[in-house]
């Protein structure tokens, strides 16, 4: 597709998005996403997957254009707490807590919420036209993929959750293991033999993904939430929208910034499983290296507030370009986006763009609405939204669990559903209490079949030969890099060990070494 096509798409997408219904449900999805993301502990998985039942029987398009609004409004949102109570609202804004409550202690807190605004509508920007000019080419190298590439790129998002997972590599491979684990339960689509049913009839369809996700990230977060988090004032502060723009001095520092954590987020989000919270505290820590005053990141530094809020929204920009083109999920945000896309029988891929160009081009052109809508609402409403963190969280509490099992139990109006979402609740609880990412479970158990399905494939074809995944031109170097990603940090670890007894033999007594 050539650049004349692609602006011919762009444009009938804007024709699409521009209806009034689809600008309603774009404005209803920005402004419930920059909600929910402002409430700690709730975040974009939970804020999707609590509202997804609500769009059953709406217009595909209509609803998707709402829930990824809802997605990209909680990468606005989640600044808000972070800045005022030091409390992120989303995981992706955990590193602007660093600078960006420092900022608010100094009375500077509209200027930090401004230029996370300023600096995320840049990168969602930049990510949206990256996705305009590259999802026709991946579209047509996707048309390449068969059975053997695509489990090689599912294993090589599976292995990059592991190796990039802020806490320990093999805990994240653990829940995807686990994910993958949990989604063989139900009948075997080959065979159609009950597999780990137990005898229970309720399983023979598996765990549905929805009840899962919603207890996982909300119940879970609340249960964690009630025990760790207490009731904080908000920050005292000018926070009318005169206030929010930055001033020249302060645009200066921050304009590089912005710059470095687009390239950064947007990279970085493109990689199946990498997400927008590895990406902004990437973009953290290449600013606190180019800077010429490391000394004041953690400190109150506008530059360590522009970095990460531009990384984390151009990396859940550039999530949706794997989804899009290839079916698969950048972030556990998208994994439930790749849900709902198979709940009303469209399937991402390839053939996305000839089959449903409306849906497509109409998806892609509303995250263009969506930035400008976020600009506007959070440079005139901040006020609004920090004065909804004075409601204490034991309130807050309260809602996400009504919500929780409103979501649960409309998906199939049956109370096993409920009872699925508390067991994954307690369970969600107990592995954040562990330091295990759900995350990984989350994409385990959304890409397993898909996982398990393509290999069956991929074997059969070449007729149980497993040389054939190394040797065909695209799985093959796919498979060699989800290999040393997921042994890259026993590598590391046994590089650190080797050297540090070479220092240790060096340093001993030339007397001592021959006795």
């Amino acid at each position: 597709m050539d650049v004349v096509n692609v602006f011919h798409s762009i444009g009938h997408g804007f024709a699409v998005a521009s209806t009034p219904t689809n600008l309603l449900f774009a404005t209803i999805g920005v402004v419930a996403g920059t909600l929910i993301g402002a409430l700690p502990g709730i975040g974009s998985p939970a804020g999707v997957s609590l509202l997804l039942p609500l769009t059953y029987g709406m217009d595909p398009t209509s609803a998707i254009i709402m829930l990824a609004g809802i997605y990209y409004g909680c990468m606005y949102g989640g600044t808000i707490s972070s800045v005022l109570i030091n409390t992120p609202g989303d995981s992706a804004t955990v590193v602007t807590t660093l600078d960006g409550y420092q900022m608010a202690r100094q009375g500077r807190a509209a200027k930090a919420l401004g230029i996370a605004t300023i600096g995320s509508f840049v990168a969602g920007t930049f990510g949206v036209v990256m996705i305009m000019l590259l999802s026709p080419i991946l579209a047509r190298i996707g048309l390449s993929f068969g059975p053997a590439e695509y489990f090689a790129l599912i294993l090589l998002g599976f292995t990059a959750v592991a190796a990039v997972t802020d806490t320990s590599p093999l805990k994240g491979l653990a829940m995807v293991v686990l994910g993958l684990l949990l989604s063989t339960v139900g009948i075997d689509v080959q065979s159609g033999i009950p597999r780990f049913t137990f005898g229970q009839t309720a399983l023979l369809d598996g765990f549905e993904f929805l009840p899962a996700v919603i207890g996982l990230f909300g119940i879970g977060e609340v249960l964690v939430g009630i025990k760790e988090v207490r009731d904080r004032g908000t920050i005292r502060a000018d926070l009318g929208w005169r206030s929010v723009l930055p001033s020249a001095a302060e645009w200066v520092r921050s304009r590089w910034a912005i710059v470095r954590g687009t390239l950064v987020g947007f990279f970085v989000g493109v990689l199946p499983g990498a997400g927008a919270t590895l990406a902004s505290f990437m973009a953290y820590g290449l600013e606190r290296r180019v800077s010429r005053h490391p000394e004041e990141f953690g400190k109150g530094a506008i530059e360590g507030v522009a970095a990460p809020e531009a990384a984390n929204n151009a990396a859940s920009s550039a999530a949706m370009i794997p989804l899009l083109t290839l079916g698969l999920p950048g972030s556990g945000t998208t994994a439930i986006l790749l849900g709902g896309f198979l709940l009303w029988g469209l399937k991402p891929g390839p053939l996305l763009f000839t089959e449903h160009p409306d849906f497509a081009w109409g998806l892609i052109a509303s995250m263009y609405i969506s930035n400008v809508l976020l600009v506007i609402l959070n440079l005139f409403a901040i006020p609004l939204f920090a004065s909804i963190l004075r409601v204490p969280y034991r309130v807050l509490a309260l809602f996400i669990v009504l919500f929780s099992v409103m979501g649960a139990y409309s998906l199939n109006n049956d109370l096993h559903d409920v009872y699925l979402m508390i067991l994954f609740g307690f369970a969600g609880y107990v592995l954040s209490r562990m330091d295990y990412p759900v995350a990984g479970l989350v994409l385990g158990l959304v890409l397993g079949p898909l996982f398990e399905n393509n290999l069956r494939q991929a074997l059969a074809i070449a007729h149980g030969d497993w040389t054939m995944l190394f040797t065909r031109p695209i799985s093959g170097p796919l498979m060699v890099l989800a290999l040393l990603a997921l042994f890259w940090p026993a590598f590391v670890f046994l590089a650190k060990r080797v050297r540090r007894s070479w220092v240790s033999a060096d340093a001993r007594p030339v007397g001592s070494r021959h006795m």
